[in-house]
């Protein structure tokens, strides 16, 4: 699209239109159709091309402006601004750059404003960083100058309208459906479980996939830095999102805040979004004062990993003895899943394993499921879930009558 024929009609048709403002959508439409449609010199362009012209323009009143298309694009899982020059995205996995920019810096700068308006969250210089959602519920995470150096930075991780189930991701070879079942007669059992994973591995997905599990007459509480989860099986739910401080340094609301109020909500689970820090604590208390069931995500490279990085959160908020921390782990956390990428981009389930408690001051882990990688095929991953041993703590099982045959079996488990 000539960007210099766009500006020129945007131009025109705000000049027309004074009280933008007091249109509603379809009367917006409507004025800039009959802009567009009634200029003779736009005569050699197709109807299908005027329709994308109309379009553009309007999303630069109404929408997000050359992003819109890219936010109502459901093959589009990413959407990457390094600059309001550089836009990359992310499709079927695969990066790619698109042969388009924003007018201009400031351009940019106003749908940045636009978007974290809309969820009453405030970035500026004072307060350069910041994570948002859009009205579809995609994540956006953004960085401002004089931090980010090549001009304001965003990026939006896209959901799927409809969420993921397990079954969906057995069909896609995230998981066996042996481990599918097994995962969810855990959650019925009301194991406090953990999933752990690098960026882009599927935490988020699969944590709402687990959450359709629990049993539909419970209570929800979930909290999280900006909203994401999907949860539509529990009626009784409740949604909590925190706070970032004013422009004077006042009202923040963080994670640990939502999780100590959660507490008095009267819970039968609680489902963190995220922990990144000293909130852990918080968390982990929680698990260990008879919030079973309860689920969360993490950051880390493996399980063993995930453990230690807990470790540090905890101590980054509290001066506790490394014993004592591990302690409130291996004592609050039943199961660990451990997400990743492969180098052919597929997310898989790697690890499934127990805490069985502690031993010479270290947390003990009962491996119950492992991925083991067997070759390559038509440029894919091809390998197997296989199941390791049997779970060792079944009280909970038991106390929900779910016992029956939930041992993995010995063998092998194809994906």
């Amino acid at each position: 699209m000539d960007e210099e024929l766009f500006r020129q009609l945007r131009g025109e048709v705000r000049s027309g239109l004074d009280v933008t403002s007091v249109l509603d959508n379809h009367e917006l439409m409507d004025y800039i159709e009959r802009t567009v449609f009634s200029k003779r010199e736009l005569l050699d362009l197709t109807a299908s091309e005027k329709r994308k012209l109309v379009r553009r323009i309007y999303d630069s009143f109404r929408g997000l402006d050359i992003l819109q298309p890219l936010v109502d694009d459901p093959a589009i899982t990413e959407i990457m601004i390094n600059s309001h020059q550089d836009i990359f995205i992310e499709q079927n996995g695969e990066v790619s750059k698109l042969p388009m920019a924003f007018e201009s810096q400031t351009r940019l700068e106003d749908i940045i404003q636009t978007i974290v308006s809309g969820v009453n969250r405030v970035v500026n210089e004072s307060s350069p960083i910041v994570d948002a959602r859009l009205k579809d519920g995609s994540r956006v995470n953004i960085v401002l100058p004089p931090i980010a150096l090549k001009g304001p930075t965003m990026t939006i991780r896209k959901f799927p309208e409809k969420p993921m189930t397990m079954d969906d991701l057995v069909r896609r070879g995230a998981l066996g459906e042996e481990a599918s079942r097994f995962l969810q007669k855990l959650v019925a059992g009301k194991y406090n479980i953990f999933i752990s994973g690098g960026t882009g591995s599927g935490k988020t997905t699969f944590l709402n996939a687990l959450s359709q599990f629990i049993p539909a007459d419970e209570r929800i509480i979930t909290i999280e830095d900006s909203a994401e989860l999907q949860i539509q099986t529990v009626p009784n739910l409740v949604s909590m999102e925190t706070r970032n401080a004013n422009t004077e340094g006042k009202g923040e609301i963080a994670i640990r805040d939502l999780i100590r109020s959660s507490l008095r909500m009267r819970p039968n689970r609680i489902v963190v979004g995220e922990v990144r820090g000293s909130e852990a604590l918080d968390m982990l208390q929680a698990m260990n004062t008879g919030h079973d069931g309860s689920l969360s995500t993490g950051h880390a490279n493996s399980t063993r990993d995930m453990i230690s990085r807990l470790e540090t959160m905890v101590l980054s908020g509290a001066d506790l003895p490394i014993a004592v921390v591990r302690q409130q782990i291996s004592s609050a956390i039943d199961i660990f899943v451990h997400l990743t990428r492969l180098r052919d981009r597929s997310r898989r389930v790697v690890e499934i394993s127990e805490v069985v408690g502690m031993e010479n001051g270290e947390v003990i882990l009962n491996p119950l499921y492992k991925f083991m990688e067997t070759g390559e095929k038509d440029g894919k991953v091809v390998g197997q879930l296989k199941p390791q041993g049997a779970l060792k703590k079944q009280d909970k099982l038991r106390m929900a009558g779910l016992n029956d045959a939930v041992s993995p079996p010995i063998g092998e488990v194809a994906l």
